[in-house]
């Protein structure tokens, strides 16, 4: 009965839209818009049950550092200002930073010393060699004009998985040169604000005063008489 009542065609119903005299509402709400109002307002409606509960249910002797750590700024906690830490705990700091960049740049350098040693005993390989002796002078030409053996290239029988284990550890080589030359200028600029941070009179020196320009800036130090 099921499949016969399918068969038959009938009429598509269609939600009644709005009607002319009330077009300055706007669109007609629809059962599924209702269904996402209604589930808006119940959601809210449960978070501030929740939050009279809290409100209801606090320990008025309860402490939070929130309650030292924060001001009541028009009506709402805002909290104060920023730790201001002093000059020698930013050095410290500082030279912390410092230190953790030295130990990544000689890490760094230890890996590619170890890889190009590795490297460089790959490519310098010394060519097999075949002694050839000759009876007399004819057959020493004959072998003189004989194509060399030793043209062929060192690694023209090495297999293709290790020519590309090969040009994959040239590729990590180059990565890890150029990130010394990050950490290095990170490390650099690093120790110059902590110089630039230490007690003493200095200035920026002009680039008609710098013996060899570059890019960076170069500061001097007023001498001073050590006691």
């Amino acid at each position: 009965m099921s499949s016969l009542r399918n068969a038959i065609s009938r009429r598509a119903h269609k939600e009644r839209a709005q009607p002319h005299n009330r077009k300055k509402f706007g669109i007609l709400e629809k059962h599924k818009d209702y269904v996402v109002r209604a589930k808006s307002f119940h959601q809210k409606e449960e978070t501030l049950k929740k939050l009279r509960e809290k409100a209801a249910f606090k320990n008025p002797d309860e402490f939070s550092f929130a309650m030292i750590n924060s001001r009541m700024v028009d009506g709402v906690h805002r909290p104060k200002s920023e730790t201001k830490y002093t000059q020698e705990e930013l050095m410290v700091m500082k030279t912390q930073d410092i230190g953790y960049v030295l130990q990544k740049l000689q890490s760094e350098k230890k890996k590619i010393d170890l890889l190009s040693s590795a490297l460089h005993l790959l490519d310098n390989q010394p060519p097999n060699k075949h002694v050839y002796f000759a009876e007399d002078r004819e057959e020493a030409r004959e072998i003189k004009s004989r194509p060399s053996q030793n043209s062929k290239p060192v690694f023209e029988d090495v297999p293709k998985r290790i020519k590309k284990k090969m040009a994959a550890s040239y590729k990590e080589l180059e990565e890890r040169k150029k990130r010394v030359q990050e950490l290095e200028k990170l490390y650099n600029d690093m120790s110059l604000q902590k110089e630039l941070q230490k007690p003493g009179r200095k200035r920026k020196l002009r680039e008609d005063e710098v013996l060899n320009p570059s890019s960076r800036p170069v500061y001097k130090w007023r001498a001073e008489r050590k006691r």
